[in-house]
């Protein structure tokens, strides 16, 4: 070993110089890493969705009557809405297998549709509603934007998850014990429970009709 060698090998600002320059490498690596998985997340829209389908908004009256009010938004609903020709299966895969279409669009659906918003599709929810983690085996657990190492929340996940990506500007899910609230809550957007009855629930899968409610998930 040269004499050299040994001086560089015995001076800690060597060492110093060395460990930052591993420490560089492996924060780079590191944020590589998260962007790789940033991508795949957002094709896979972070799992929230069962379906992805467009239903159109009403027609825009002719001037000079007002727009729609809801002109130009998007919305998602969760897998226990109906709607026409696509079959409600509640987050359950047995569920889905053992029903056929849905012969109505759910009536709060319709009026969403008839006020100018378009809904993208259907999103995943807790099998039958059962469940507060927003987790399910059938599809997947969509993964939460605000922390994706954190389980998203439910019953209603897919459809927090669906509006804390951006990829709707509202959701729709249902709320009986806190299915709507709890995942805004843990994807970091604003989730309302309006009061029982204010909000039809035609054409929505019952879980408990003394408690369930359609309520609405948007960012903040």
């Amino acid at each position: 070993m040269s004499r050299l060698s040994k001086l560089n090998a015995s001076n800690p600002k060597v060492w110093l110089v060395i460990g930052v320059g591993l420490a560089g490498v492996l924060i780079l690596a590191e944020v590589q890493r998260r962007r790789i998985t940033a991508k795949n997340n957002l094709k896979e829209d972070f799992g929230a969705f069962i379906e992805r389908f467009e239903l159109l908004p009403s027609p825009q009256p002719p001037p000079p009557a007002a727009r729609l009010p809801l002109s130009g938004l998007t919305f998602a609903v969760s897998d226990n809405f109906d709607i026409k020709g696509y079959i409600t299966g509640y987050g359950s895969a047995d569920w889905k297998r053992t029903h056929v279409a849905a012969g109505n669009t759910a009536v709060v659906v319709t009026t969403l549709l008839r006020s100018g918003a378009t809904c993208l599709g259907k999103t995943v929810m807790d099998e039958l509603g059962f469940g507060i983690l927003g987790e399910n085996k059938n599809y997947g657990t969509p993964i939460n934007p605000a922390n994706p190492s954190h389980v998203p929340g439910g019953s209603s996940s897919g459809s927090a998850v669906a509006v804390a990506a951006q990829i709707v500007d509202f959701a729709l899910g249902t709320d009986t014990i806190g299915c709507i609230r709890v995942p805004a809550s843990f994807c970091g957007i604003l989730g309302f429970r309006p009061s029982h009855g204010i909000v039809s629930t035609v054409g929505v899968l019952p879980n408990s009709q003394s408690l369930d409610t359609v309520g609405m998930q948007s960012l903040c």
